[in-house]
Parts: structure tokens; C-alpha cells; sequence
């Protein structure tokens, strides 16, 4: 039912894209939005909503199956709901007015790639789709398929913190400095690819900090807070070396003809503050989120030592057995 809803959802959303004047990619500005555009503004890319509606459909069909073999220890809710939450992301990222404009603005084009690595990515990996997988799989496809890869050394590596990181800063630097961003504009194949980057380096980015799944080097809690601040101005430098670029950065931008909005510099000015403002907002806003977690670990910590003291306490206070004494 949930997926029939979905694939209707999705051929609406289609066919409301088809009626709608997209941006053209040189020249021509898009349509001067109106109170309605981010209802009737939607790409029909079939690319990204087939992917979401795989994802979601396999996520739930796993959900109801391990709720059905154990229904005393259910797939959390909250679960179901960070994963579905992280799809609408997506889909508000590559399908909505945020993609049709992101080609006009590089403003909007900043918050398709905000959405893209930090705040798709917690959200998929608050689902924990890879315990869910194991829970759901056979025990020989465990042992023969899936543990062999998450054991593997490639699996290793890429989940390391020590990797994860530097890959993500290197990803935020090179998408934005080098001729790859400009590529992106003028290549349909090239700007999927980009997507995919941002995507794929903010899952790993994000990975260790949530921490839902099992992964091969767990950060402690400390650490997870050191993580995420020492990102912080990584992004913050991105986004202020944007902001006070004296000229357009981007040929793309600079060739289209305006009709409204800002100028291309003061857009790309806006763009700036954007990715460094709203992207150390998102980083900022995971901290009391590690904090919280570290402090329910605590209790639960402090919970368990207690019982062991008070187990460890009864046992002293238990008469022993007369070695004298009758037996029978």
C-alpha cells in the first residue's frame, strides 16, 4: 500500500514537472517564481525518483519482514522515519524548484548541495540500514555475503574516520574551486556524477557521528564532538572564500541573462554566506545531539554498574552453608 501511494506520488510529481517551464542551461533565466512554483516547479528526472522510490520500497519491505519474525523487538519508528525523511530530502534536492533554479542561482545551487551531504546523509544513517539488512537476511547470506564485505578492507578504509573527514573537506574544495563545478553546469552526466559525490562523501562524513550501523572503528563520544567542529571552519573557509571573490567565479552564471533576482555577483555573494552561515548551522546543530547521546550512554553505563555493585553487595550478605550441617 505504502509503495503503491509512493509510485503515485512520484508519477504526479512527473507530470506536474512536465507542465512547468524549466531553466535552460545558457542564457535564459528560468520563469520568475510565483506563490505555486515550489508546488509545479519539478524536474521530471526519472534517475533520482526511481532510486528513492527502490530505496524506500526495499526499506519498508525489510522493515515489515523483521517486524513480522520478531515482534517483540520491532524496527524503531523513528527509524522508519529518518530513512523515509532522508529520500524526501533527496527528492526536494534533485526533483524540486531547488534543482530547477540551481542552474539560474548559484545561491539555490548551494542549498541543493547542503541538503545533499548534511542533511540527507544523518538521516539515512539514523534508518541504520546496514543492521537492518542483517537482521533481515538469511543466516547464510550473512556469513557468505554480507559480513565478508563489512569485514573487507576497502569496507575498512572508506568507513575511517581518518578517511571519511579528510575526503569530505577535499570533496567541498574540489566541487567548488576547480573547473569540476563549471563542468557540472554545462554536463548533464558530469552534474549526476557530482550528486552522487556529494551524497556518497556525506554518508561516510556522517557515518561515524551517528553511528547507528556497526562499523569497524567506532569514535568515542569526545571524539564524534572533536569530528564535527574540526569541519567547521573547513566549511566556513569554502564558503567565505565564495563570498569574497571579487568577481563571478562561475562562466555559467555570468552568461545569463537576468530578468529578477540578484545579480550574479551578489548571488554568488549570497551563495558564500550560505554554505558558510547554514553549513556550520547543521554541523552546530549535531553537537547537542552527540551530547544527548553521550549522556544516555552514561546512564545506562552508571545503571548497569550500580546493578553489578548491588548483585556483588547481596552476595556477601547471604548466610554460607553450615559445612557441619545435615545435607537432606
Amino acid at each position: 500500500m505504502v509503495v503503491r501511494l509512493a509510485v503515485r506520488g512520484l508519477g504526479l510529481a512527473a507530470l506536474m514537472a512536465l507542465t512547468t517551464t524549466a531553466a535552460l542551461a545558457h542564457g535564459t533565466l528560468a520563469l520568475e517564481p510565483t506563490p505555486l512554483s515550489p508546488l509545479t516547479a519539478w524536474s521530471p528526472d526519472p534517475l533520482p525518483l526511481t532510486a528513492v522510490l527502490v530505496a524506500a520500497g526495499a526499506y519498508l519491505i525489510a522493515v515489515r519482514r523483521v517486524n513480522r519474525a520478531h515482534p517483540r523487538v520491532p524496527v524503531p519508528g523513528w527509524r522508519v522515519g529518518a530513512w523515509l525523511a532522508g529520500l524526501v530530502v533527496i527528492l526536494l534536492a534533485l526533483v524540486s524548484a531547488v534543482d530547477v533554479f540551481a542552474a539560474d542561482f548559484l545561491s539555490v545551487h548551494m542549498v541543493q548541495h547542503l541538503l545533499l551531504a548534511m542533511v540527507a546523509p544523518p538521516l539515512l544513517a539514523l534508518g541504520a540500514p546496514i543492521t537492518l539488512l542483517l537482521r533481515v537476511a538469511s543466516p547464510r547470506a550473512r556469513q557468505r555475503l554480507i559480513l565478508p564485505v563489512l569485514h573487507s578492507r576497502a569496507v575498512r578504509v572508506m568507513a575511517s574516520p581518518l578517511v571519511a573527514w579528510p575526503v569530505f573537506a577535499f570533496v567541498m574544495w574540489l566541487t567548488h574551486f576547480t573547473p569540476l563545478y563549471e563542468a557540472a553546469l554545462d554536463d548533464p552526466a558530469v552534474h549526476v556524477g557530482e550528486h552522487l559525490v556529494y551524497l556518497a562523501s556525506g554518508v561516510l562524513f556522517w557515518w561515524p557521528v551517528v553511528a547507528a550501523d556497526p562499523i569497524p572503528r567506532r569514535l568515542g563520544y569526545g571524539a564524534r564532538l572533536a569530528y564535527l567542529v574540526l569541519e567547521m571552519p573547513v566549511n566556513a573557509a569554502v564558503g567565505l572564500a565564495i563570498y569574497v571573490a571579487p568577481t563571478v567565479l562561475y562562466a555559467h552564471y555570468a552568461r545569463i541573462e537576468r530578468t529578477w533576482g540578484p545579480d550574479a555577483l551578489t548571488d554568488q555573494q549570497i551563495g558564500g554566506l550560505l554554505m558558510w552561515g547554514v553549513g556550520d548551522l547543521l554541523l552546530l546543530a549535531a553537537v547537542p545531539a552527540v551530547v544527548a547521546a553521550w549522556m544516555r550512554a552514561d546512564a545506562r553505563r552508571t545503571i548497569r554498574s550500580d546493578a553489578r555493585l548491588l548483585a556483588s553487595l547481596a552476595g556477601e550478605f547471604v548466610s554460607p552453608v553450615d559445612e557441619h550441617a545435615p545435607v537432606g
